[in-house]
C-alpha cells in the first residue's frame, strides 16, 4: 500500500514551540460500554450507527493527539464480540445473547479501524464483574451466571465471581486466550474492580469458600492471594498463547496509605488497593507479571486526601522497570473549584512528564472530551499533543528493530521503501536543525505516517523549517524503531 503524505503548516503550532514534547509517550482514551457510558451511546442502536459513532470517536481522539484506544468489550462477563464462552453484551443489543442484525464482529471492526489510523486497540475486561445490576440487568440462558450459579456471590446489586474459587481462575483465562489467540490485540488492559470496594455494615459473603481454602493464611491475606493467583494465571496464558499481546492493569490510585505501611504513600484514602479491593499492584510490577500500571489519579493536585503530586511521585518510585501511564479524570471537568481552573489537566501533564519514569497518560472517558471541557481537547490538540509520539516499546517482549527504509528522491518528493519481512506499523519523520549531531534524541518528531511498504513525503508541505535535516526511520507493531536514514 502506497501512501501520499503531506501536513499542513497552518494546523499546527510552530515547530520551534513544540520540539520538546516526548518522542515516546502513551495517550489513550478509556472508552467504556458499560451502561453505555461512552460507546455504544444506547441500547440497539443500528449496525450502521454503531459503526458510525465508533469512527466518530475514533477520529475525535484521533485529532487531540491520542495514539491508543482503551475499549470495555467485556463489561459483565459478556462479549462484544462472537464468543463461545459468553453472550452478546445487551449494551450492544439491548438483550443480553442476541447477535447484531445483520451480523458482524464489532470488535474486529473496532481493532481494524483503529490500526488503519496507527493507534493501539487495548481490550478492556473485566475480571470479576458478573452482573452489574442484579434486579435490572438482562441475563441471557447460556450466561455463565446460570450455568454455575455455584461460582458467583451477590454483594450490593451487583454479581461478582467468586474470587476464592480456582474453577473462576481458569474460566476468565480461558476468556482472555481466546481473545489473544483470535484477535489482532495490543494487550489486556484490566481496572480496579478485583473484590468489590466495601460497603458500609455489609461483608462481602465468601466466608464459606475461605473456611474450605484457606491455606493457613488469614482472610485478607487469603483474599489478596487469590488476586494475585488470577494475575499470574492470565499473565502466563498470554504469554503462552500470544506473548506480543501486552497485559496492562489500571488500579485504584492508592495502593496503601503510609500509616498502614511505611511504603505507602502520604494519603488519607478511604478505601486502598491492597487492604480494601485486595489487589496487590506493587507484587504484580515486582514478578513482571503485567507490563503497564494506570494508576487512576482522579484527584487534583493540592487535593487534601489525595493530593495528585504526592502520589504522581510516589508511583514513580514503585515501577520495577514497568511502563506507568496516568489516569486522568478529565470527566471531572467543572465538578468543583479546582477542576474548573483550566491549568489543573496541563498542570498535571507538564508534572507528569518530569518524570522519566512516567511515560504516558489514559483519560477517563471518551465522551468527556465531546464538549472540549476546560478548553482542553483543544489543549492537547493543538499544543501537549500536537506532535505525535510512539507508544514506548516494551524491550522485555521485543527489543528487535526492523530494517531500516530504503529512500529516493525525485524533485522535491522522497520516497521511503520498507523491504523487511516483518509487519510494520508506520513510519517516522523527524527534523533536525543544521549544525546538530545527527542524533535521535536532538530531533523532533514530526509525523508517523501509517503504511505498510513505502510512502511518499513531499518535503515543500512539511512542517519543517525550511533548512532542517530531515531523517526517516520505520516502527514496527511492537514499537521498536529502525536505524533513521536522512533524506537528501
Amino acid at each position: 500500500m502506497k501512501r501520499i503524505f503531506a501536513i499542513c503548516f497552518a494546523i499546527i503550532a510552530p515547530l520551534l514551540v513544540l520540539s520538546q514534547a516526548p518522542k515516546y509517550e502513551f495517550r489513550a482514551a478509556w472508552v467504556a460500554s458499560v451502561e453505555n457510558i461512552d460507546w455504544p451511546r444506547s441500547k440497539g442502536m443500528s449496525v450502521e450507527e454503531q459503526k458510525a459513532s465508533f469512527i466518530q470517536l475514533l477520529e475525535m481522539h484521533q485529532r487531540n493527539g491520542m495514539n491508543a484506544l482503551v475499549v470495555q468489550v467485556r463489561p459483565a462477563a459478556d462479549a462484544f464480540y462472537p464468543s463461545k464462552l459468553e453472550p452478546w453484551s445487551e449494551y450492544l443489543t439491548g438483550v443480553q445473547g442476541q447477535a447484531p442484525d445483520p451480523l458482524y464482529d464489532p470488535l474486529q471492526f473496532m481493532i481494524e479501524e483503529t490500526h488503519k489510523r496507527g493507534m493501539e486497540f487495548h481490550a478492556w475486561l473485566n475480571p470479576y464483574r458478573a452482573v452489574f445490576n442484579i434486579n435490572k440487568s438482562n441475563i441471557a440462558p447460556t450466561h455463565i451466571t446460570k450455568l454455575h450459579p455455584d461460582w458467583f456471590l451477590d454483594f450490593g446489586t451487583v454479581k461478582y465471581f467468586n474470587p476464592g474459587l480456582p474453577q473462576v481462575r481458569e474460566f476468565v483465562a480461558k476468556v482472555v486466550k481466546d481473545l489473544v489467540t483470535r484477535y489482532d490485540l495490543d494487550a489486556i488492559h484490566m481496572d480496579d474492580y478485583f473484590y468489590p470496594y466495601r460497603i458500609t455494615g455489609k461483608e462481602f459473603p465468601d466466608e464459606s469458600t475461605y473456611r474450605q481454602n484457606a491455606r493457613g493464611l488469614n482472610k485478607e491475606d487469603w483474599r489478596r492471594s487469590n488476586c494475585d493467583s488470577i494475575i499470574k494465571l492470565i499473565y502466563q496464558t498470554m504469554r503462552a498463547a500470544n506473548p506480543r499481546v501486552k497485559f496492562g492493569i489500571s488500579p485504584f490510585g492508592v495502593w496503601r496509605n503510609k500509616d498502614k505501611d511505611p511504603m505507602g504513600s502520604n494519603t488519607k484514602a478511604g478505601q486502598t488497593n491492597y487492604d480494601d479491593l485486595y489487589a496487590n499492584i506493587l507484587l504484580w510490577l515486582q514478578k513482571g507479571w503485567i507490563d503497564y500500571v494506570v494508576p487512576q489519579l482522579y484527584w487534583e493536585r493540592g487535593h487534601k486526601l489525595c493530593d495528585y503530586d504526592t502520589l504522581l511521585k510516589w508511583w514513580n518510585q514503585y515501577t520495577y522497570g514497568k511502563q506507568l501511564f496516568i489516569g486522568h479524570a478529565m470527566s471531572s471537568a467543572g465538578r468543583n473549584e479546582a477542576w474548573k481552573n483550566k491549568n489543573e489537566l496541563p498542570n498535571q501533564i507538564k508534572g507528569l512528564r518530569n518524570y522519566p519514569t512516567t511515560q504516558g497518560s489514559v483519560y477517563f472517558s471518551s465522551k468527556s472530551f465531546d464538549n472540549n471541557p476546560n478548553g482542553w481537547s483543544d489543549s492537547l490538540r493543538t499544543n501537549y499533543y500536537a506532535l505525535p509520539a510512539i507508544i514506548p516499546p516494551m524491550k522485555w517482549i521485543d527489543s528487535i528493530p526492523p530494517p531500516k527504509p530504503l529512500v529516493t528522491k525525485k524533485k522535491n518528493v522522497f520516497t521511503a521503501v520498507y523491504k523487511g519481512e516483518e509487519k510494520i506499523k508506520q513510519f517516522a519523520i523527524y527534523a533536525l536543525p543544521q549544525k546538530v549531531d545527527a542524533k535521535m534524541e536532538y530531533a523532533t518528531l514530526i509525523s508517523l505516517v501509517v503504511a505498510d511498504k513505502t510512502i511518499d513525503f513531499d518535503r515543500s508541505k512539511s512542517i519543517a523549517n525550511a533548512d532542517d535535516r530531515l531523517f526517516i526511520a520505520v516502527v514496527d507493531r511492537n514499537n521498536n524503531v529502525s536505524e533513521w536514514v536522512e533524506m537528501k
